[in-house]
């Protein structure tokens, strides 16, 4: 069974590291076949084709992710009890998560698998559409929270800021990427959080 499961995350990280460098489209199986060192066979008795292997590199984005979340999540809750400087201090922990990638994040696979979604099933759409969703209730919650406690200075839905932490985060890893500026999504972050900051905080 552990043999199993070695090959299975084997053959993972060999389409993610493919993926992530070159999209979907340009990943194909004899390529992830060869560097995994196994046969064609050996690949589809882990993945019934392409579509279930990107299901399985979601999944598996999405439950890296949150244990990243979580775990700044909780030094957050470590540091304060009050709901708006723990998101202030969630952030910032985030910008500086990556801003010590020195080479830059590698890029996030669920967003590949949207730039290409013609290729994928419904199934393959659905756990995107998951990922995304549980993104935006993660966020949501820490927001809503905050707004418990102080008023919003502007009329702003906070399922809307909810998105807005992905669409940063995602948008600065495609900037920073185009633009070989492994920083600027930890700068966009910051930003993010001055924005929250000003939102929330009581006016003088």
């Amino acid at each position: 069974m552990a043999k199993g499961s070695d090959t299975r995350n084997r053959i993972l990280d060999i389409a993610q590291d493919a993926v992530l460098a070159k999209g979907f489209d340009a990943t194909s199986i004899e390529e992830i076949v060869a560097g995994a060192d196994i046969t064609k066979s050996g690949f589809f008795y882990h993945f019934r084709d392409k579509n279930t292997l990107a299901e399985a590199l979601i999944d598996r984005h999405v439950k890296t992710e949150d244990e990243l979340f979580d775990g700044l999540a909780a030094r957050s809750s470590a540091l304060t009890d009050d709901p708006l400087q723990k998101i202030l201090i969630f952030l910032k922990l985030l910008a500086e998560l990556l801003e010590n990638m020195p080479e830059g994040h590698p890029g996030c696979i669920v967003a590949s698998a949207v730039y290409q979604d013609r290729l994928f099933s419904n199934a393959v759409h659905a756990a995107n559409r998951r990922a995304v969703l549980g993104w935006r209730k993660r966020f949501r919650e820490m927001f809503a929270m905050a707004e418990a406690n102080y008023p919003l200075h502007d009329p702003v839905e906070i399922d809307d800021l909810a998105d807005m932490v992905s669409a940063v985060i995602e948008g600065g890893l495609v900037m920073a990427r185009g633009l070989n500026e492994p920083d600027l999504t930890a700068r966009q972050i910051l930003l993010l959080r001055s924005y929250v900051k000003l939102l929330f905080q009581p006016r003088v």
